[in-house]
């Protein structure tokens, strides 16, 4: 959890330096994106056009309903077959194993925009949320195979984990035998190239702008135009708010390709088990889990500058009242926001404040109280901790 920092907001970690990024492993990366530059020899031909169209959707499609909805959250359930073969189209991408993925991206819901996200934008900035974070010597070759347990156990799996390449190598050297030097450049390269930043606009861009219906404790936003181009991926405000649900655009309205498919796909048992979200969350009249409300009271309370709030008081308080206000905070100890709550001090904000305060900040909810309640102690909490008298300081 989040502490508040002196100032009343939470910490941020700085920007990676230079020493915490693998630049080794980045070449290979640059050298795929350089390699589209080749298409001014090879030609552009419309059969590697058509090629590269068609590869960045199928392969668009193995992210979000392979990775992501299937690996990642279980959001359906399918034959060893299909697992296999959705596995293998998502890794020809060349964005990892399955195991590494999932791993990954399961520890980030679990920390979402928290200083131990592997990839918020919020904490890190842009560039490192969008490709950075994947040549961070802490986050490049190491799997949590624990997170991924109930994945780990399929040999298959653990098969493509070791040779996680081999698909993409495969893929590039079918389009050069079908479409020849064009279809490896126009048809491999550029539609894998696509797909990487389409994939990582997802941890950058949708933690950064589009709409929050739900409160979910962390930036994750709806982004139409990133929908449009990730097949439904682009809804991530709603997928925060119910992760599991293999349906991501909520409502009739929001393009969702990948659950069309899917939806399709189940009608021939090829997958089966697609969950769906509560119409309770649909309509945004559930109830926030513990996690959820921690978070959203901390980014609420954050928004109160507690060391100007404690300034202020102690500014209006003469010596003796602000020493036995002091005194009162140093015997409370964890109980400090009793103290203050009791004071009814005109410079600290009510508990209606921060209540209207999270009605401006967050969307309809029916935890909003909650919150409110939460982050008026951790408020509370923060100012006496700067009111309190400092340790080692004499009388």
């Amino acid at each position: 959890m989040n502490q508040l920092t002196p100032t009343g907001a939470p910490p941020t970690t700085p920007a990676p330096g230079h020493d915490d990024i693998l630049y080794p492993h980045a070449i290979p990366f640059v050298l795929v994106h350089l390699g589209c530059l080749a298409a001014i020899w090879t030609g552009v031909t419309v059969e590697a056009v058509v090629l590269g169209v068609v590869l960045y959707w199928v392969r668009i499609f193995a992210i979000g309903a392979g990775y992501h909805r299937y690996f990642s959250h279980r959001a359906y359930s399918t034959s060893r077959v299909f697992r296999f073969v959705i596995a293998v189209l998502a890794q020809s991408t060349a964005q990892k194993s399955i195991l590494w993925w999932a791993a990954k991206h399961r520890h980030h819901h679990l920390h979402s925009d928290t200083d131990d996200d592997v990839h918020s934008p919020v904490r890190r900035g842009f560039f490192y949320s969008h490709v950075g974070w994947i040549f961070d010597r802490r986050h490049h070759d190491k799997t949590d195979l624990t997170k991924v347990a109930d994945l780990a156990s399929a040999p298959e799996l653990l098969l493509l984990h070791r040779f996680e390449l081999t698909p993409a190598f495969v893929l590039a050297g079918l389009c050069f035998a079908i479409a020849g030097w064009s279809g490896l450049v126009v048809g491999f390269l550029w539609s894998t190239v696509l797909v990487y930043h389409a994939t990582f606009c997802i941890n950058s861009l949708a933690h950064v702008r589009g709409a929050k219906r739900y409160v979910t404790g962390d930036d994750s936003r709806n982004n139409w135009l990133l929908a449009i181009f990730t097949m439904g991926e682009g809804w991530h405000n709603n997928h925060h708010a119910y992760q599991s649900s293999v349906r991501q655009g909520f409502r009739w309205w929001e393009y969702d390709p990948t659950y069309y498919v899917l939806r399709a796909l189940s009608w021939v048992r090829v997958v089966w088990d697609l969950k769906t979200p509560p119409q309770a969350v649909v309509r945004n009249e559930q109830r926030l889990g513990h996690r959820v409300i921690e978070r959203a009271s901390e980014q609420l309370a954050a928004h109160f500058n507690s060391e100007r709030i404690a300034a202020a008081i102690a500014a209006a308080l003469h010596e003796p009242e602000l020493a036995a206000l002091q005194t009162k905070l140093e015997h409370a100890r964890d109980r400090a926001h009793e103290v203050l709550a009791n004071l009814h001090l005109p410079q600290m904000p009510s508990r209606e404040e921060c209540l209207a305060q999270a009605r401006a900040m967050f969307a309809r909810t029916r935890s909003i109280g909650e919150v409110a309640d939460q982050a008026y102690i951790l408020l509370l909490s923060s100012v006496g901790a700067h009111l309190a008298p400092k340790q080692g300081a004499t009388a």
